[in-house]
């Protein structure tokens, strides 16, 4: 071998230690990383499991008028679908009281309601999920079928975040103006089937023989007898003409609003009225089966401290649309 070849045959062989090093350095390097990337990840905290999740399994939704009826899940809310409009808001025959004052535009963009008042039974499935907290025992020797009764606002809140986890659709109060919006169902009339009150008792669960019956004291009763005392099982009258249940009667309401006295200052785009007024008490609307049919009026509203829990007091749910199909 010449020496020209030795020289060359030894810094091949450098080359080749240099090489092998700086393999083995980043095979090391990897598996440092490796290593540090598993604790790191054994260390953080899992994220907690959203309660009793559903699978999307929506019913084939059922269309009437324009108006999609539908439920996120087999076992949620059946709920109904507006487009949205203008309506006018408040007292129209000047027969009402000051907080109904002054009648006024609003512009309603589109959202979903429930057709049902929210149940013992749909309450039952959040408690059981640990979620929802007890209501009052007014409920306890009722069928599971009735709306549920003696929640506060704020418990009313824990049942629809408990239903924005498990469908991954955002659910909420609905604001007055929705909820009014949705109870006159286009009609300017007093009630859901018309200006009179005479025929309550085929049209929604309002004081009546029934009720006198059970509590003698309560004197405002109306002359008509449709056999439940108190509350009556959710849709046991007939709809409104956009197929929701018990707008009026039954149960009071609770919407997401601040309690103002009157609506100087409303909002006109159908949102939440939450500046201003008394925020330590909410609006509910609708009336109850402890009320004359005066107190179901459409535009009659009323409001309670937010921990408030009443046999007369209930909710049902509102429902954000992310596009038409959902």
């Amino acid at each position: 071998m010449t020496a020209a070849n030795i020289i060359v045959a030894a810094v091949c062989a450098v080359l080749l230690a240099l090489i092998s090093g700086m393999l083995t350095d980043a095979a090391s390097a990897a598996a440092s990383t490796v290593a540090a990337s598993r604790a790191v990840a054994q260390a953080m905290p899992v994220p907690a499991r959203i309660q009793t999740p559903c699978i999307s399994q929506r019913e084939e939704p059922t269309i009437v008028g324009g108006i999609t009826y539908f439920r996120d899940c087999a076992d949620t809310p059946a709920m109904a679908t507006f487009s949205g409009g203008q309506f006018r808001m408040g007292d129209l025959f000047g027969n009402g009281l000051s907080y109904e004052l002054p009648p006024h535009d609003v512009h309603v963009a589109a959202f979903a309601l429930a057709r049902y008042e929210v149940s013992i039974a749909e309450w039952q499935q959040c408690m059981e999920a640990s979620v929802c907290t007890a209501p009052s025992p007014d409920n306890a020797s009722k069928p599971r079928n009735h709306p549920v009764v003696g929640v506060t606002w704020l418990q009313a809140h824990e049942y629809v975040d408990w239903l924005t986890q498990r469908t991954g659709r955002r659910y909420r109060l609905p604001s007055e103006a929705e909820w009014e919006y949705a109870a006159r169902a286009g009609s300017r009339d007093q009630y859901s089937w018309g200006n009179r009150s005479e025929p309550v008792c085929g049209y929604a669960n309002a004081l009546d023989q029934a009720g006198h019956r059970a509590q003698p004291q309560m004197f405002w009763y109306v002359e008509c007898d449709d056999g439940y005392a108190t509350t009556a099982p959710v849709g046991s009258y007939p709809p409104n003409a956009w197929g929701l249940y018990d707008m009026l009667g039954n149960v009071w309401e609770w919407v997401e609003d601040c309690w103002h006295s009157d609506y100087s200052g409303a909002p006109t785009d159908g949102s939440a009225w939450i500046s201003g007024g008394d925020c330590n008490k909410r609006v509910n609307r609708g009336g109850g089966w402890g009320n004359n049919p005066r107190a179901l009026r459409v535009s009659n509203r009323d409001a309670d401290p937010q921990d408030t829990r009443s046999d007369g007091m209930g909710f049902r749910v509102a429902r954000n649309l992310i596009d038409a199909g959902k």
